[in-house]
């Protein structure tokens, strides 16, 4: 390995691997260091169709396409009382995909390497040395044993280690855990699965139960992903009951409808029920002089809506253009940080508040997709919509999208006076507190946040708004 390199990122997943491949791409020189050897399992193998553009970014849609992932092209919600499905072929990209991740990532990391990118497997980051604030270098190690170590020294750091978190969980400690979204993930593969007739094609199925929800994820290879998600509390109450995972799995699967007609011919196939915290959380900080934090080493949100994938790689697009940018004299470092710090936020601001909202079951889905309405940046009247405006949040899109119709003002008098009175005033005083975060974008001129927005022509990087003064600090 160099003792050198422009770019150092840590973590080999989509976070970092999409970072990496970008800043490559752009003629930067790059090193990704990744602790495992892929492929390697991982869950969340759902993914948005905001994920097609950033493939296009880094030149990996056609080995994406011809692998022959699970075509997505929507999801269907059977949720409290009622049911709907989301239908993505009404999008500028009309489908998604449903992936093994271990073969997914492995083929995001190879593509990498074909970019230009360094990359060194079974490669485990020691410590870090700084500069003050500035993290300067890092100590490495491979083989049985560390029987190789080194230290590489590097302009710019990103981190996109996962949850292990290098930099926000070793050095900055600075991760704040959501008190509404602690939960708890059961999940297991099932083999011969039924299929949504009723549902778009390859679509997720999603059905709550009393204490939680259920996932059903179609794969490719004949198996489908079936996941149990239940708060923390519940799960502990229940483990102390003396209930097995299994029993746990198995009990609230019998008040899911749903997915019990999915698999009334399958076979469940793991060894064994796999179990994960599904904590969600966003770090105080998620860069700094010399450091960006991407995926999830910089903030996790519940799985309810796959958006796992979406906010690694949107992440990647955001630090990518900083980066380059800044290298390039464009703007200067705190500028980059600024912007950086401020449109990833945003992103997942936006994802929390609709979780949220989906939670809150007896509400109606009528007020799921207010909420989505809410933080969408055009101006529906009706329920048909109003769907659509949901479609947009919880498909990726409305964080990737170049949208024309973009007014500045929202007119909350004009829905409010749809809702009932009790959600009218909720409502409004929602619009005063989220309005500032969710009437921005990152990707236009038109929603630049702090004078700023990510250009993809002449090359990636940030453009300023015309007539914008920037934040220098």
């Amino acid at each position: 390995m160099n003792s050198n390199t422009q770019v150092l990122v840590v973590g080999g997943g989509p976070a970092g691997s999409t970072t990496a491949t970008l800043l490559a791409r752009e003629g930067f020189d790059v090193t990704l260091i990744e602790k495992e050897v892929f492929p390697r399992y991982h869950i969340g193998e759902s993914l948005l169709p905001s994920c097609l553009e950033i493939l296009d970014l880094i030149g990996a849609r056609e080995k994406v396409e011809a692998y022959g992932f699970q075509r997505k092209d929507g999801g269907y919600f059977a949720w409290g009382n009622e049911s709907w499905e989301l239908d993505f072929t009404k999008l500028r990209h009309p489908y998604s995909f449903q992936v093994v991740r271990s073969e997914f990532d492995q083929l995001l990391l190879e593509h990498a390497k074909s970019q230009g990118v360094k990359v060194y497997e079974g490669t485990e980051i020691r410590g870090l040395t700084f500069d003050g604030e500035r993290p300067r270098s890092a100590m490495w190690a491979q083989g049985p044993g560390d029987t190789n170590t080194g230290e590489i020294f590097f302009d710019t750091l990103v981190d996109a280690s996962g949850r292990a978190g290098v930099m926000g969980m070793r050095y900055l400690k600075n991760r704040h855990y959501h008190d509404a979204f602690q939960n708890v993930a059961i999940w297991g593969y099932w083999k011969g699965a039924g299929r949504m007739s009723f549902a778009p094609d390859g679509a997720i199925a999603v059905g709550s139960v009393p204490d939680g929800w259920f996932w059903g994820i179609p794969l490719h290879n004949d198996t489908m992903s079936v996941g149990l998600v239940l708060h923390k509390t519940t799960f502990k109450e229940k483990r102390q009951q003396g209930k097995s995972l299994e029993q746990i799995y198995y009990e609230a699967m019998n008040e899911c409808p749903l997915i019990l007609d999915l698999l009334k011919n399958a076979t469940f196939v793991s060894e064994q029920m796999k179990v994960e915290q599904d904590y969600s959380y966003m770090s105080d900080k998620i860069s700094g002089p010399g450091y960006f934090m991407v995926g999830d080493a910089a903030c996790f949100i519940d799985p309810l809506l796959s958006t796992g994938v979406h906010l690694a790689t949107h992440g990647s697009m955001l630090a990518a253009a900083s980066i380059a940018s800044m290298y390039r004299g464009e703007v200067t470092e705190a500028q980059a940080l600024h912007f950086y710090e401020h449109s990833y936020r945003h992103a997942y601001l936006r994802l929390m508040v609709i979780v949220s909202g989906l939670y809150l079951q007896y509400r109606g889905k009528a007020n799921y997709f207010w909420q989505a309405q809410q933080l969408t940046h055009n101006d529906y009247s009706d329920a048909e919509a109003l769907n659509e405006a949901f479609l947009f949040v919880v498909s990726g899109i409305e964080d990737q999208n170049d949208i024309v119709v973009l007014p500045k003002e929202l007119p909350i008098e004009g829905l409010a006076g749809q809702l009932p009175p009790e959600e009218a005033e909720r409502a409004k005083a929602m619009y005063q507190v989220y309005h500032k975060v969710f009437m921005r974008s990152s990707m236009s001129a038109e929603t630049a946040i702090e004078g700023m927005y990510v250009t993809t022509r002449p090359h990636l990087g940030l453009a300023l708004a015309q007539n914008e003064r920037v934040m220098t600090a």
